[in-house]
């Protein structure tokens, strides 16, 4: 199931994207729950009350809160980098104000069934792979989290340690191996740490800031890869 959100003043878009989401949904075989909101206010109050969505449609020239003041809210204010955003407009001249909410995409009115299809495809596909689990062993337990939720990957001698936004896990094994088992949105930024690189806050050639305040330096050795790993996937 995916929560899918529209937000957009004019009531007849938000009917024309729903009808577009719901062919597409079972064209696709994919469970979806739809919401809508005519304001921005609506959609914020929605999410500072716990509310959940995987994919947003947002309109960028909403009356009060603007769609990129609300794209701002969602990736600053509640620290929220997993939720899909694709910006709809009538004009094509916003790109720059875009970028620092890091959109899946931004489509032009009026919307059309191949434009649902592309971001629809797009967007499920990297919430999958968020949502796919890492297995590890302690003792005679086993754990498994979401690897979205993973923000980084430490080596310590024998043990690897796990850091979480809301715990630390620590179990014996090697990086080497771990890495086998991770998706694309890893990077291995030094033989002691692999990073999520969705939990990168700031990135220069040396170091990485992370979501929780953690700077990680980046060997001499990955540097190069690092960033055209980051650079390709921005």
């Amino acid at each position: 199931m995916y929560d899918i959100g529209i937000c957009d003043d004019g009531v007849n878009t938000c009917a024309d994207i729903e009808n577009l989401l719901l062919k597409c949904a079972k064209e696709k075989e994919i469970q979806i729950n739809i919401r809508v909101w005519y304001t921005g206010e609506g959609l914020r109050n929605y999410l500072i009350d716990g509310g959940h969505l995987d994919i947003l449609y947002l309109d960028i020239e909403l009356f009060k809160m603007t769609g990129i003041e609300i794209g701002s809210y969602i990736r600053n204010e509640l620290d929220n980098t997993g939720l899909q955003i694709i910006y709809i407009s009538g004009k094509m001249s916003y790109a720059l104000q875009l970028f620092k909410t890091q959109p899946l995409d931004f489509l032009v009115k009026p919307i059309r069934q191949e434009q649902i299809n592309e971001t629809m495809e797009t967007a499920v596909k990297i919430i999958n792979k968020k949502r796919e689990r890492f297995e590890f062993q302690k003792g005679k337990d086993y754990h498994y989290i979401t690897q979205g939720e993973i923000i980084y990957f430490e080596s310590k001698g024998r043990k690897i340690k796990i850091v979480t936004s809301q715990e630390t896990y620590e179990f014996y094994g090697r990086l080497k191996e771990v890495i086998k088992h991770l998706s694309d949105e890893f990077i291995e930024i030094h033989q002691s740490y692999v990073i999520n690189k969705e939990h990168v806050k700031r990135y220069t050639y040396e170091m990485v800031e992370l979501d929780d305040g953690t700077i990680l330096t980046i060997s001499q050795k990955k540097r190069k890869q690092v960033r055209k790993k980051v650079l390709r996937d921005e």
